[in-house]
C-alpha cells in the first residue's frame, strides 16, 4: 500500500509539471489600446513599452522597435511591417525578434540597423535613409532625421544614422520621433495627426524641450513615450501641463509605457 501511495504521488507530481509546462503563458500587462478613425477604418494604437508600439490598421499590423521580450506581444497579430529606428538595444533587440513570428514581415530600417541585423533577416530588409519614403501594403513610410544637439561625432545619436518615421495610414499622418532632440526637422513637420515623442535625459530631450518641439509642429494628438532615463521616469504630467497651457487643442495622451515598474 505504501508503495502504491508513493507511486500515485509521483505520478501527480509529473502531471502537475506537464501542465505547468504546457499551460499558455500569461500575456504581459500593458496599457489599454486606443482607436483613432482614418479613411480606411480604425487605427489601433497599442502601447508596449518604452519606444515600442504596435499599430493595427486596414488588416495590417506594424511593430515599431520591438523590444522587451516576446511575452510583451502575446496575443497580438504577427507583424506585416517592422520599423526599427536605431542600433541601440532598446530599438534593435535581436532577442525579442527571435521570439516573435516575423517570417512574413517587411523590416524597414536605416543602413546602420541593416548592418547589425542577424543574417537570417537580410532578405526581409528594406533600407530607408533620412528623406526617403516607401509605399507598401497600402501605406506610406517616410524616414525623418533623428539626432542629438549640438551635433557631435561622439553624440549618442548622430545625424543620418537613425530614422524617425512618418506613416500615412488612411489619410492620417503618424510621427514616431525615435531618439531625437528638439531638431529643426521635427519643428518643421506639417499636418501631423498623431505623434509619439521621446523625452529621456541624457539620451534625448528633457520635458521642456519636448514640449516646445510639440508646440512648434502642433500635432492633433501626442503620446509621450520613451520617457525612462537615468533618473527614472520623466515628468509626463509636467509635459502635458506645459503643452496644454500654451495650446489646449493638442490632445496629450498619457499612457503607462512601463507597467512592470508599477
Amino acid at each position: 500500500m505504501k508503495s502504491l501511495l508513493i507511486l500515485a504521488a509521483a505520478l501527480a507530481t509529473v502531471a502537475t509539471s506537464v501542465q505547468a509546462q504546457t499551460a499558455p503563458s500569461t500575456p504581459a500587462p500593458r496599457a489599454a489600446a486606443d482607436q483613432i478613425a482614418t479613411k480606411k477604418g480604425p487605427l489601433t494604437v497599442q502601447p508596449i513599452t518604452h519606444g515600442s508600439v504596435v499599430f493595427s490598421w486596414n488588416g495590417k499590423t506594424i511593430y515599431v522597435d520591438p523590444y522587451g521580450g516576446a511575452a510583451a506581444y502575446a496575443g497580438l497579430a504577427a507583424p506585416d511591417i517592422i520599423l526599427i529606428t536605431d542600433i541601440h538595444g532598446d530599438h534593435l533587440d535581436p532577442k525579442t525578434l527571435a521570439g516573435l513570428s516575423v517570417g512574413k514581415a517587411l523590416m524597414v530600417v536605416p543602413q546602420a540597423v541593416a548592418d547589425k541585423l542577424p543574417a537570417e533577416y537580410k532578405a526581409q530588409v528594406r533600407i530607408l535613409g533620412n528623406g526617403q519614403q516607401l509605399d507598401t501594403l497600402g501605406l506610406q513610410v517616410s524616414a525623418i532625421p533623428m539626432y542629438n544637439l549640438p551635433e557631435a561625432p561622439d553624440a549618442p545619436h548622430t545625424k543620418g544614422r537613425g530614422n524617425g518615421y512618418v506613416l500615412n495610414l488612411g489619410g492620417k499622418n503618424v510621427y514616431l520621433s525615435g531618439d531625437t532632440e528638439d531638431i529643426a526637422e521635427m519643428r518643421a513637420l506639417k499636418g501631423i495627426d498623431v505623434a509619439f515623442v521621446c523625452m529621456n535625459l541624457p539620451y534625448t530631450m528633457d520635458v521642456q524641450q519636448a514640449a516646445q518641439g510639440v508646440l512648434a509642429f502642433k500635432p492633433g494628438i501626442v503620446y509621450p513615450y520613451h520617457y525612462r532615463g537615468q533618473n527614472g521616469l520623466s515628468d509626463v504630467d509636467g509635459f502635458k501641463k506645459t503643452v496644454n497651457t500654451a495650446n489646449k487643442k493638442i490632445d496629450v495622451r498619457l499612457r503607462n509605457w512601463y507597467p512592470a515598474a508599477q
